[in-house]
């Protein structure tokens, strides 16, 4: 087989493994990582296309993530571009043309675009070969824009992108821009669910829920590695993490504007009220039509139980359609919470991530606390609320949880 035909069927490979990926956020790292291992670029970015704008949504650098601490992430901020040709992926997204630069610092000076080289300048690294091409979907529709930066030949030494793969890569890139439609298309509805619940809590915004997912997945792919998943695991399991922590208090829809919208303390009576979201948003997803219904429906129902068995809804089934809300059994006597591991666990790291944004950040009730405060009743209610060992991993990953809270501001 030629390698021309190796490649080809590598990149048909690739598009069945990025078809499978419903979440957006872990779809572009997918992308970007597997257009990288193919044309052996150290680096790279995903900007996605959001109205007349790219956003800068994900980027990786292997040397610089080489020089961090194992199992620390890349810190980067999130900026947006204008489609037009100022910049070489608003050049790209405008034209639908493929960019293949030898060195983005030293540009042709006929070109209307130009290279930024801020970052390389505080980074210290330095961008030299640029492949930049755009996400074109089977409709023609440009969805982002894909830049990989800096290939390497097998010795490591940085050279131009080969043009002779370009066919295959733009094969690649419009598998990938419909992929990344499907992906926002689950992405929109998700959160238009959580809108819906948004209408009736304010507390319950997009922003906190994009944070509370992003903690999460965070928290599990560390847990993960400690705990000796296997990559595969990993990269299946977080996909439907992200998903259904963005689900947790969806059933929120079904309890009443007055207790909802209290801006006081709850009475007993109406806390009890309110404790039913757990089960009602549970019970959304009591029909398993996909593996993501059978996770959003552990972590709706599990989020509020705690390590010592004092949390609720305990052992009860979701609420169905016209349930009174009841907790009690068929004896009369309130069920008891799940303690420890009887907590599955994604309820368990979504509790941590739940807690902590909302301690973070100010409520309608409440300032919010500093950040020094927050650990202290992480670590206070490390073994008695949540999960230790969890809690002891979130707190060792606390910079890269911070980098991602950032990316989701109110």
């Amino acid at each position: 087989m030629s390698e021309a035909l190796q490649k080809l069927h590598k990149v048909l490979g690739l598009q069945n493994e990025i078809a499978r990926i419903r979440d957006i956020d872990i779809l572009l790292e997918k992308i970007l990582s597997e257009a990288r291992s193919f044309t052996r670029a150290d680096a790279g970015s995903i900007y996605i296309r959001e109205g007349d704008f790219l956003k800068f949504s994900y980027t990786q650098n292997d040397t610089l993530q080489s020089q961090l601490p194992a199992g620390k992430k890349l810190i980067y901020a999130t900026f947006t571009t204008p489609i037009d040709s100022t910049s070489i992926a608003g050049h790209v997204a405008v034209t639908g043309q493929v960019l293949n630069i030898p060195d983005a610092w030293d540009l042709p000076p006929d070109v209307p675009y130009s290279f930024n080289r801020s970052y390389d300048e505080v980074s210290g690294y330095r961008t030299r070969s640029l492949l930049t091409f755009p996400l074109t979907s089977s409709r023609g529709d440009v969805s982002g824009v894909l830049q990989l930066i800096n290939a390497k030949d097998r010795n490591g030494e940085v050279v131009s992108f080969p043009a002779g793969e370009m066919a295959v890569l733009e094969h690649f890139a419009i598998a990938a821009a419909n992929a990344v439609e499907r992906a926002k298309l689950t992405r929109g509805i998700i959160m238009r669910m959580n809108k819906m619940a948004e209408l009736r809590d304010p507390k319950e915004t997009g922003a906190h829920v994009n944070r509370v997912a992003s903690y999460a997945v965070v928290l599990y792919e560390a847990w993960a590695r400690r705990n000796g998943l296997s990559p595969a695991e990993i990269e299946r399991d977080r996909d439907i993490l992200r998903m259904a922590a963005m689900l947790h208090d969806v059933g929120k829809v079904a309890i009443s504007d007055v207790i909802l919208k209290k801006p006081g303390r709850f009475t007993p009576e109406e806390y009890d009220i309110m404790k039913q979201h757990t089960r009602y948003g549970a019970g959304l997803f009591g029909e398993h039509y996909s593996d993501i219904d059978e996770a959003a429906m552990l972590v709706t129902l599990n989020h509020h139980e705690r390590w010592d068995g004092t949390g609720y809804p305990g052992f009860v089934e979701p609420a169905a359609d016209g349930a009174d809300g009841t907790t009690e059994g068929a004896g009369g006597g309130a069920q008891r919470g799940k303690r420890g591991r009887e907590i599955p666990l994604f309820g368990r790291i979504v509790a941590i991530a739940d807690v902590f944004d909302a301690l973070s950040h100010k409520r309608c009730y409440k300032e919010a606390w500093d950040e020094e405060a927050v650990v202290a009743e992480l670590q206070s209610e490390s073994g008695r609320m949540f999960d230790p060992e969890l809690v002891e991993i979130f707190l060792q990953n606390l910079e890269t949880i911070r980098h991602v809270g950032a990316l989701y501001p109110e």
